[in-house]
């Protein structure tokens, strides 16, 4: 039976060796601008030693969403939001869960408190909420992860309304940069930039200067796009002619980035990556170099990829996914957790081919997909809290629940 472990340890070596070391360690492990390096240096900023967080060595989390979110605040006063998310992390605690991953920065916006990144659309003018689920989370010695996505910005027209003082309408506005690129009709950072990856790295820092966050977690939107038009400003500046090679590479680098940031803050914060579950996907659609985050240290300490399939899913059914990740996870400073979807089950699988009605048809695909992960030493996290705790998925949560609890 597993044991879980609260990591909350950090050594006295690096205690004592930390402010003699910081300086170093910022300017030549992180991207961040002079000014930013300034600050750091003026505020001795360092291991950050008095927040040890809490991290489980077997992790059981859920994917508390944006829509999650925005359901919990609606307008509420920071009481009623104190309570109803105080019952929801008792719901989650009581489950059998040790960490949840808080959707804090959807659309190159924030649920918190920031300088960086405008407010998201429901965010409170008078509280933070996001300081009231850390707090009650760890009441419950509950593990938070701040889940970000570092690219997706807002619509066309979003960005339009924003103030002038935000980042990203400063690059909408230069014509002969794509330091930011429409497609479909919304903005999505260019990770090829230096300053680009200097800007997601440095709202990782502020979230972690600010909050007492466990872990930074981010999903699968990397590039949105194949199309070359995306991106042809930077790649031609780049002198490169291989632009899989380059894009993976730009992606590499921003993953890169926010580690080290987040490493050389404090050590002991947990970066977790959440890719889509089909590897090819990945590497030829995402540029996502999923291989490499797998095989070598530096770049995440878990990896959640989206086992969203079916046993009997034509093209890539469940064991088989999980097989492939399983082998390919070969670095020991990376833990494999499979990401578990509840949202499907009595829907048909519009692209699963012949196994398209197992959802309908077959009971309890969830459960028994957190049976095989666990006979095979492997953590999870369920996508996602509102479909997990559906009336109507009510008995598949009850069995879902009891294999959680046995693994305490």
């Amino acid at each position: 039976m597993k044991k879980k472990v609260v990591l909350m340890i950090i050594s006295l070596t690096l205690l004592c060796s930390c402010s003699e070391t910081t300086d170093i360690s910022i300017n030549e492990s992180l991207s961040l601008n002079e000014q930013t390096i300034t600050q750091l240096q003026l505020e001795n900023v360092n291991i950050n030693s008095d927040f040890m967080p809490i991290n489980y060595e077997n992790q059981k989390a859920v994917w508390f969403t944006m829509m999650d979110l925005e359901k919990a605040l609606n307008g509420k006063s920071m009481e009623a939001f104190t309570d109803d998310i105080s019952s929801v992390l008792e719901k989650i605690k009581d489950m059998g869960f040790n960490t949840v991953y808080v959707h804090v920065r959807p659309y190159n916006d924030a649920y918190y408190k920031s300088e960086i990144f405008p407010p998201s659309k429901a965010m409170p003018e008078d509280y933070d909420p996001l300081k009231i689920i850390v707090e009650k989370s760890h009441e419950l010695n509950l593990s938070v992860h701040g889940w970000i996505n570092p690219l997706r910005c807002q619509t066309e027209t979003e960005i339009q309304k924003l103030d002038e003082k935000y980042q990203v309408k400063k690059w909408q506005s230069l014509p002969d940069e794509d330091y930011i690129s429409l497609y479909d009709g919304r903005y999505y950072l260019n990770p090829a930039y230096e300053q680009v990856r200097e800007y997601i790295s440095e709202g990782v820092l502020e979230l972690l200067k600010n909050y007492s966050i466990d872990g930074v977690h981010i999903d699968d939107y990397f590039y949105p796009t194949t199309n070359e038009d995306f991106d042809k400003i930077s790649f031609k500046k780049s002198g490169e002619s291989d632009l899989k090679k380059w894009r993976t590479e730009n992606i590499n680098l921003m993953v890169k980035g926010i580690y080290d940031t987040i490493k050389n803050y404090n050590a002991d914060i947990v970066f977790g990556i959440s890719p889509q579950g089909n590897i090819s996907i990945n590497n030829e659609n995402l540029y996502a170099d999923v291989r490499k985050w797998c095989s070598e240290s530096g770049y995440c300490d878990y990896i959640v990829p989206q086992l969203y399939y079916g046993f009997k899913n034509e093209s890539l059914p469940f064991k088989n996914a999980f097989n492939q990740w399983a082998d390919m996870v070969s670095c020991v400073d990376v833990n494999l957790v499979a990401g578990i979807c509840t949202y499907k089950i009595g829907n048909e699988d519009k692209w699963a081919g012949s196994g398209k009605a197992e959802w309908i048809e077959d009971e309890n695909i969830p459960s028994r997909q957190i049976e095989y992960a666990f006979e095979n030493d492997c953590d999870v996290a369920v996508y996602s809290y509102e479909s997990l705790f559906d009336e109507k998925n009510k008995e598949e949560k009850d069995l879902i629940e009891n294999i959680l609890k046995e693994e305490e």
